[in-house]
């Protein structure tokens, strides 16, 4: 029989410890990133001494936030009161490839620091607590009232797209395929690397009217080549006709009525027998669950949107109008690829 000596398991207290501070390293991380830390160390270790004229800083202070970084393998503290990179901090550089500082930036954007104390408030209602706290929508917030937000959020999307668009590239399906729709896409690095691996595939990126003209060069002259369209419009309201295959990546996490009036939307303009394909990370089989389930939990406070499950997409599915044919991971990606299709006349949805 255990006893319980009325004494916590000094491991467990730790941790808990650990977890209740992390705002606390998402701050000195933030931080980190805006001050430049990781571009200015460069390749040799160097001091707090050293580093805080290179950045503007208090010496002192900027050896207290070096430690802090260092205890979580972001920076390693060296001999002499030294720090050099990690394999982290070094992902931190502007001038790192497939970097990730807009990322963190965007993770830790102003406006979180006020919605995730009211993530009880979404638990309790299962509503975004965005609108009651900033008097708007999200997008509409992003796009009005916070530009340099908005200009974060762009970048870290275009970072993501940069790290993965090969890997979800090689893993689509285009056979049969003459046209192809990336829906939400951004800048374009997805259809870009789809159209050089498939020559013969015409392609449309279609986003938002604010977000297509920034669309890569590499694009503009593939549409004045003839081979690709790029068109504005709000998916949940119409979507481009007769193609063969609609992307959705990182797109559908809103709220069911919006994931619906997307797919329903593919069924109205694709037609009989064309195909839709999800790129979105999955709670089930997902190789960064923490993040996926933070990142749920994110969703939620500022769009009232989910990470899905399989069963939950095929229930939209089956809603939407849709088949639904299942999903395999991007190998190499915490993504997975889901696919379905609208059925031809007398063709079964499951």
């Amino acid at each position: 029989m255990t006893v319980n000596s009325g004494r916590p398991d000094p491991r467990a207290a730790t941790r808990l410890r650990e977890l209740g501070m992390s705002l606390g390293f998402a701050g000195a991380l933030r931080a980190a990133v805006r001050l430049h830390v990781p571009d200015a160390i460069g390749d040799k270790p160097c001091t707090a001494e050293e580093l805080a004229p290179r950045i503007g800083a208090h010496a002192g202070t900027l050896e207290r936030l070096l430690r802090a970084l260092s205890v979580h393998g972001v920076l390693e503290e060296l001999d002499e009161r030294r720090f050099g990179h990690t394999e982290l901090s070094r992902l931190l550089r502007e001038d790192e490839p497939g970097g990730m500082r807009f990322i963190v930036l965007w993770a830790t954007a102003p406006w979180t620091w006020e919605a995730w104390p009211r993530l009880e408030e979404a638990v309790r209602t299962g509503e975004n607590v965005f609108e009651p706290l900033y008097g708007r929508d999200f997008f509409g917030y992003l796009a009005e009232d916070d530009p340099e937000a908005a200009q974060t959020f762009d970048r870290a999307m275009t970072q993501s797209s940069r790290i993965t668009s090969a890997p979800v590239a090689d893993a689509l399906d285009l056979t049969g395929v003459a046209g192809v729709v990336d829906i939400g896409g951004g800048q374009g690095h997805l259809l870009r690397t789809l159209m050089e691996r498939h020559p013969a595939v015409h392609g449309t990126l279609f986003d938002l009217p604010t977000v297509v003209p920034g669309a890569l060069e590499g694009l503009r002259e593939l549409e004045r080549a003839g081979r690709c369209t790029i068109t504005g419009g709000d998916c949940r309201e119409t979507l481009p006709d007769g193609l063969d295959l609609y992307i959705f990546k990182n797109v559908l996490e809103w709220d069911d009525e919006s994931t619906l009036a997307a797919l329903r939307n593919v069924v109205t303009h694709g037609g009989p027998g064309a195909r839709v394909s999800l790129v979105q990370n999955l709670i089930e089989d997902s190789s960064e669950i923490k993040v996926t389930t933070a990142m749920d939990l994110f969703l939620l406070l500022n769009v009232g949107g989910k990470k899905h499950t399989a069963a939950g997409l095929a229930a939209l599915f089956d809603r939407a109008g849709l088949r639904f044919d299942g999903y395999r991971p991007v190998p190499g990606t915490s993504l997975h690829v889901v696919e379905g299709g609208v059925p031809r006349p007398g063709e079964e949805r499951a």
